[in-house]
């Protein structure tokens, strides 16, 4: 039943992790990535682990897909894993089924899975929402359009979730949401001095860059927006005490803050990391770097946290790897006594828990791993793609 405690002395793990940069790379990233999924679950030995993952297969998957194999038998295997005694894996190859793959428009959509753990039955929400197609879009208004695209989809998510087809239950959904900053007010405050040139294409006058100077110092380049462009000069202000500073004009969460929570965010943004397999911690110059991959929950599962919390667990939201190119999306850990994980990055875990794995991958794909100890029952596996959503 929803809001029982869990039994004392089992740990629990749940990561989330956007894989699509793995495919693209599978000798270097790949190997990056397992061996700090392992360094992970080897400190934490959880019996309940969950590992929800996006863009499995690569984001090309038609020429990736021969890697998948390959990466779920390493991801299984390695020294970290033998304690699990049983594995389920759900994973959807079928990608010539436009209809039963992926929304064959925008690959985005969500995996809900329902467990029950001593008595108590929880929802796992594998989620991946729409992103920001243009820098220069997203900076038009505040809050962007794509913000309120992304509303609208995780909204009826949520309302999914609690309809009537099942019995009501606490709820984790972890995923990469593709939260972004307010670009505008960012944008203004790393700017506060620059004066704005505005660069436009000579055949059809549409804005194509944005450049901003300072109106001193020899007008010097702050900033260069493009549509896939976000070039600021310097990269420590995404760094320094975790970004904390800029997570003010995280506020795409407030909106949902009735029924969905989250612990406190003590690590810099998850997206989009340098792929450059020797820079682990540098940001690529595409995007603002931003806090996609996140680990939230209903206010009940947070009961359940908290609970955990007062028998003196311990619980934890951070991220895997912060030295180590892991892709472009950095993997989330965040609790241990009932939690959430990583791609980005979010973990949480839940003492007290049993022993599992579950992997949400490729836009429909899920592996489950747990010990004997663990006493789990899988009441359905429910896979439901939402297409047009806010569009």
């Amino acid at each position: 039943m929803a809001g029982k405690a869990a039994a004392p002395g089992t740990a629990v793990l749940l990561v989330t992790a956007n894989v699509g940069s793995l495919f693209d790379d599978p000798e270097n990233l790949q190997k990056n990535w397992l061996r700090e999924f392992y360094q992970v679950v080897h400190t934490h030995r959880p019996h309940f682990l969950a590992l929800h993952c996006q863009e499995f297969g690569g984001k090309n998957y038609e020429a990736s897909m021969s890697h998948v194999d390959k990466f779920v038998r390493e991801l299984l295997s390695g020294d970290a894993m033998k304690e699990y005694n049983r594995a389920r894996v759900y994973l959807d190859e079928n990608y010539e089924s436009q209809e039963h793959f992926t929304c064959k428009w925008s690959r985005k959509g969500f995996i809900r899975t329902r467990w029950c753990l001593a008595d108590c039955a929880f929802d796992l929400v594998n989620i991946h929402l729409f992103h920001d197609a243009s820098n220069l879009v997203a900076w038009e208004t505040s809050p962007s359009v794509y913000s309120g695209i992304r509303h609208k989809a995780l909204g009826y998510v949520l309302d999914r979730i609690i309809d009537q087809r099942f019995e009501k239950a606490s709820y984790f959904v972890f995923g990469d949401f593709n939260f972004r900053l307010d670009s505008k007010s960012v944008v203004e405050t790393l700017c506060t001095k620059a004066t704005m040139q505005t660069v436009r294409a000579a055949d059809t006058n549409e804005v194509v860059k944005l450049i901003f100077r300072e109106s001193d110092n020899d007008r010097k380049v702050m900033l260069q927006l493009e549509k896939k462009l976000f070039d600021y000069f310097n990269q420590e202000v995404f760094r320094d005490d975790n970004g904390t500073a800029l997570l003010e004009f995280d506020k795409e969460l407030s909106v949902f803050k009735d029924r969905l929570y989250e612990l406190d965010i003590s690590f810099p943004p998850s997206y989009p990391y340098s792929e450059d397999s020797s820079q682990g911690r540098q940001y690529m110059n595409t995007r603002c770097p931003a806090w996609c991959d996140r680990v939230l929950m209903s206010p009940s599962a947070k009961e359940l946290i908290l609970r955990s919390e007062s028998e003196e667990k311990v619980v934890t939201y951070d991220h895997i790897g912060p030295s180590v190119c892991m892709g472009d999306h950095k993997v989330t850990e965040p609790c241990r006594g009932l939690g959430a994980g990583p791609e980005g990055r979010a973990v949480v875990g839940f003492p007290g828990w049993g022993p599992f794995l579950l992997l949400l991958p490729l836009f429909s794909a899920s592996f489950v791993c747990f010990t004997e100890e663990a006493k789990l029952v899988c009441f359905y596996l429910t896979l439901i793609k939402y297409q047009k959503v806010g569009r």
